[in-house]
């Protein structure tokens, strides 16, 4: 089996995946996660938007100085995302790179793994939208 062009993720309230879903230009991942660089923890709010076939098209990641700084910053620009609802969503594999980190939905050929950096998410057959950890 291979990994496919677009990956389903599942919408799981209260969870990891809670705030995807659709707007009114495409679909959305955001997400406050934290990276680890030379033993410190820097929180980071993140919001990828993908159009309606999941191709990527930009992110928006902004360095918050703690987790609840990071969900503050995102419900703004949650917010302001016209036509938005929570929903399951199927996005391809990308990669952006901010402040030296790896954030993007990464496709591993050799384990047909996809995996969420940074937040390190992963998908695997049967490709559900269900991650593990």
């Amino acid at each position: 089996m291979t990994i496919p062009a677009v990956i389903p993720i599942q919408h799981e309230p209260g969870h990891r995946t809670d705030t995807i879903g659709h707007y009114q230009h495409g679909q959305f991942f955001a997400s406050v996660t934290a990276t680890l660089d030379e033993q410190e923890r820097r929180w980071y709010a993140v919001l990828h938007l993908f159009d309606g076939a999941g191709r990527h098209r930009s992110s928006r990641i902004e360095a918050t100085c703690t987790a609840a700084d990071g969900l503050t910053r995102l419900g703004d620009w949650l917010a302001a995302l016209p036509g938005r609802r929570f929903a399951d969503i199927a996005i391809g594999p990308f990669s952006v790179h901010h402040e030296g980190q790896l954030f993007g939905l990464v496709a591993e050929e050799d384990r047909e793994w996809a995996e969420l950096y940074p937040d390190r998410l992963g998908f695997s057959a049967p490709w559900d939208g269900l991650y593990d950890t």
